[in-house]
């Protein structure tokens, strides 16, 4: 939007974009602030923090922009799609650029691209290229070099891995880190990739083996197989439908005994071995107070298939089909012709390089 003053027709005075123009000054003033502070020091983080919200606002400009009808004041379709048009000429041209300069391309967005370069070049070589595309971009689309890292899994778009190469593992999206998710999955994951990425294919069976047997000799603790939700039904309306479908949340509720809750109540439930559900945390959000009291009572074949097609799934990119298959084996039923663990490789391309562009705005697409 900023790049080529795309703004809705009706706002005859400039506003929508000055006030873009301003919200962006002032995240770049903040994430070169943060990247002056000292690493792990609250300046750096406030001043990441506050980087990131004015990014959510700025963003957020082109959904109002790309509203239909008159459901915002400068709502006007036919700027947004010219701003989704030029987002992806520019995105275009930084990856076919980057491509002709020899890198392999992993993932690319409005946000940044990740490539893997030659083994041969240095840090040097990866500026040098990130350099020479950001000066084919339009003067307020940003590319800088962000980081270097050994190894990356690609799960889906926004959703990765990465290993540093001081050995930081590190977790972007909903599919790796998610409030919802059960402990015990979340714990599986760490393990296992960071055996993946070092090509450590007897690690990561490993990790799976110890996550099975751990749920089927009842190790783990109920609340490492609850899953935190938000109820969004009293129980009134929720009775007025229980006959048609039952849903967990509800259901560990009513098993549980309040006689009623409020909508927006957090809880953690799991699901039973009878099929129905329990709560682990209470209102106090005390899991279990009484340790003696934690029946581990949950559905051990259930949490072992979520295991693999939930949370094993996540690596399914790294490994042939044949390979995910024999490395994500249920350990009770072991196949006759396994292939030796020494012969899987992942599928992974290594010395990944990061290049953030700074395009808040600028040319953000949907």
């Amino acid at each position: 939007m900023r790049a080529y003053r795309i703004g809705p027709a009706r706002d005859r005075l400039g506003a929508m974009l000055t006030l873009i123009d301003q919200l962006v000054e002032r995240r770049l003033q903040a994430k070169a602030s943060a990247q002056a502070a000292p690493a792990g020091s609250v300046e750096r983080y406030t001043h990441e923090a506050m980087s990131a919200a004015m990014k959510l606002v700025v963003n957020s400009a082109y959904g109002y922009l790309a509203a239909g009808g008159d459901l915002t004041r400068f709502a006007d379709v036919h700027a947004a799609n010219e701003v989704t048009r030029r987002g992806r000429e520019s995105l275009d041209l930084m990856c076919r650029e980057l491509a002709a300069r020899g890198v392999t391309l992993l993932e690319a967005d409005t946000d940044g691209v990740y490539f893997a370069v030659p083994e041969t070049w240095s840090e040097t070589d990866e500026r040098c290229v990130v350099a020479e595309v950001a000066a084919l971009l339009p003067p307020l689309v940003k590319l800088e070099f962000e980081g270097r890292y050994q190894a990356m899994l690609s799960h889906e778009p926004k959703n990765y891995a990465l290993l540093g190469y001081d050995g930081a593992l590190v977790l972007r999206g909903v599919a790796f880190r998610s409030s919802r998710a059960e402990p015990f999955g979340e714990a599986f994951l760490r393990r296992s990739i960071a055996s993946l990425l070092v090509g450590d294919i007897a690690g990561v069976r490993d990790a799976y083996l110890a996550a099975v047997i751990a749920l089927r000799r009842r190790e783990l603790p109920t609340y490492d197989v609850s899953s935190r939700v938000r109820l969004t039904k009293t129980r009134e309306r929720y009775l007025e439908t229980r006959d048609s479908r039952r849903e967990l949340p509800y259901e560990a509720m009513l098993a549980a005994g309040p006689a009623s809750w409020s909508v927006g109540d957090r809880i953690r439930v799991y699901r039973t071995q009878n099929g129905g559900g329990g709560v682990v945390e209470d209102y106090a959000g005390e899991p279990f107070a009484n340790k003696s009291a934690e029946p581990r009572d949950y559905d051990i074949e259930h949490y072992v298939r979520l295991l693999r097609d939930t949370f094993a799934a996540r690596l399914a990119r790294a490994l042939t089909p044949e390979d995910f298959a024999f490395v994500f084996a249920d350990p009770d039923q072991p196949s006759l012709f396994s292939p030796p663990m020494t012969a899987i490789q992942t599928i992974l391309t290594t010395t990944i390089t990061s290049a953030a562009t700074d395009s808040a705005a600028e040319n953000e697409v949907d």
